[in-house]
């Protein structure tokens, strides 16, 4: 039985994540750790989320567990809080920045950290057995609420920026907070560090009806008209969970991920002086051609924050995180984190006396396409097979760490199976559109052909 994904578990809601669903994992994880340390939990905004958390808290009760309820918070800030309370375990009611109808759960290790696969191997193995601990009455957990999680987690933050030279600039920013959990801090951060604060879409509500809840150019196109048109700095934007965050610029451009992650482990490794940054295939060659030349090294791993933040502990990384605005500090802590991306980039912008477009002007250009083929869940591993050896012909270099990044001239192709949801995603990258365009076409017909090659035969 595999439930996990790349970042936990996603589903569809009233289908197979339904209320006994979610006791059945809660159980399994009731049964798999010991009594006496409390576990936390935590929750989005989706309009589920608080219910489910609420039967995960009462299940881990029942089972003779202390439990945590650290509310309604963005993921990063629930992990931020975890070893501060003292807890064992986390678990996140959460679904990042899928769709609404999904959502989804995390598990947090004692340290805050992503549980390794290990760890959810264990409890998948609980739910296959469909274990169901109960403890006597007089053995009965407790549910309390913790109401400090949020100012814990801001004032740590800015603990980590220079609070004074931020307010000097005294920023005009236009913040979307997406209807997502970012609405209890990263207001509030924002301002005590001496912005001027213009919200969108700053009213919790999990049908997001601002847009979308991923952080898409597409998405933002509401914050990127208000950014010009309220004279701001700039615009910042949060996913549901708000463990990414993505920029536009005062004319209102959008900042590609792959540029803001290229720009910040270029001043953490010029801040340390050298160091080690990682980051999954999937994310821009700019990154080590900044990286490089100032003494940093690259080291690459699967997709997904849980490999990318135990690789950075392993290496002692200065900085890590991916081309979508999943940026780990590891000064904080070792998790993908919108708010601290938010301040440690008003930080950069305030020591250099630059703006946002100034602070990326001089990076090496280069345009990176990403696309998405759906394909029924029940091909995919057929699919992927048979996708290997299409891919790899005419290919200079094949990389399988994670799926298949074929080099060919003028850039790279890579394509891997989605860890959240029902898809084919196809990675390309060249110097210019063209070549990009180029190289993404002939990906996603190759990638089509053979899903189509695959159901016909299936079917």
């Amino acid at each position: 039985m595999r439930l996990f994904g790349t970042n936990g578990i996603r589903e569809v809601v009233g289908q197979k994540l339904t209320g006994p669903f979610v006791a059945q994992v809660a159980g399994a994880i009731g049964e798999m750790l010991p009594r006496g340390p409390p576990i936390a939990v935590g929750w989005d905004g989706r309009t589920s989320s608080a219910p489910y958390a609420r039967l995960t808290s009462a299940t881990l009760a029942l089972a003779g567990h202390r439990v945590i309820e650290l509310g309604l918070l963005p993921t990063p800030a629930i992990q931020f809080n975890v070893p501060l309370t003292g807890a064992q375990f986390g678990i996140v009611l959460t679904a990042s920045h899928n769709p609404p109808e999904f959502n989804g759960i995390k598990c947090i290790a004692a340290d805050g950290l992503e549980v390794p696969r290990t760890v959810e191997e264990q409890i998948e193995a609980g739910v296959e057995r469909g274990v169901a601990p109960s403890a006597p009455f007089d053995q009965v957990g407790t549910v309390w609420a913790d109401a400090l999680g949020a100012s814990r987690y801001v004032e740590a933050i800015l603990h980590r920026v220079d609070v004074p030279r931020i307010r000097e600039r005294r920023f005009t920013v236009v913040l979307d907070c997406g209807n997502g959990a970012s609405v209890p801090t990263s207001p509030a951060l924002l301002r005590q560090l001496g912005c001027r604060v213009i919200s969108l879409n700053a009213q919790v509500d999990g049908t997001f009806p601002g847009h979308l809840s991923e952080p898409t150019e597409a998405n933002l196109k509401d914050l990127a008209a208000a950014v010009p048109a309220f004279g701001a700095d700039l615009g910042i934007a949060h996913d549901g969970d708000a463990d990414r965050a993505v920029f536009v610029d005062a004319a209102g451009h959008y900042l590609p991920g792959e540029l803001l992650l290229a720009t910040l482990a270029r001043d953490a490794v010029r801040r340390h002086r050298g160091g080690v940054v990682v980051t999954p295939v999937s994310s821009s060659q700019s990154v080590e051609d900044v990286v490089r030349p100032i003494g940093g090294e690259v080291v690459y791993t699967r997709v997904g924050s849980p490999t990318v933040t135990r690789e950075m502990k392993a290496r002692q990384a200065v900085f890590g995180g991916e081309e979508n605005g999943g940026l780990i500090f590891p000064e904080l802590q070792l998790a993908r984190d919108g708010a601290m991306s938010a301040a440690a980039l008003l930080n950069l912008l305030a020591t250099e006396g630059r703006t946002l477009a100034e602070a990326v002007a001089d990076l090496p250009r280069y345009v990176l396409r990403k696309e998405k083929v759906a394909c029924p869940a029940p091909h995919l591993e057929a699919v992927f097979r048979e996708l290997v050896p299409v891919l790899s012909e005419g290919a200079e270099r094949v990389v399988t760490l994670d799926g298949i990044k074929a080099y060919r001239p003028g850039g790279w192709v890579l394509v891997r199976r989605s860890g959240t949801e029902p898809l084919i995603r196809v990675f390309t990258e060249a110097r210019d559109a063209e070549g990009a365009e180029r190289l993404s076409s002939q990906a996603l017909a190759r990638v089509r052909a053979v899903i189509d090659r695959v159901s016909k035969s299936a079917g």
